[in-house]
């Protein structure tokens, strides 16, 4: 069973905290919402040709939001948190 890559891993996440960990080799994505584990790491392991060790995942929630009188719920997404093999790095500046 093959499976899209870029249909698991939407996007790297590039905030200062993310950052931080990537000097750990802990790297931080937003992937789809009925991504499992599993395929996060086969994903990220045939993207970026590197060795997985550990896949950490967490939903996101919506925020509440308002425009003018009338109130909404903005959109929630998952993000993983993916370690890798001691000296792997991924470098996150030269994707597109």
């Amino acid at each position: 069973m093959t499976v899209d890559v870029r249909a698991v891993i939407r996007r790297p996440i590039l905030t200062e905290k993310s950052m931080r960990g990537s000097e750990g080799g802990k790297y931080t994505f937003e992937v789809a919402e009925d991504a499992n584990k599993i395929s996060i790491k086969g994903a990220v392991e045939q993207l970026f040709s590197v060795t997985v060790t550990k896949v950490n995942t967490v939903r996101i929630p919506g925020r509440m939001k308002r425009r003018g009188a009338h109130h909404y719920q903005a959109r929630g997404y998952k993000k993983a948190i993916v370690t890798l093999a001691p000296g792997q790095k991924i470098d996150l500046e030269t994707l597109t």
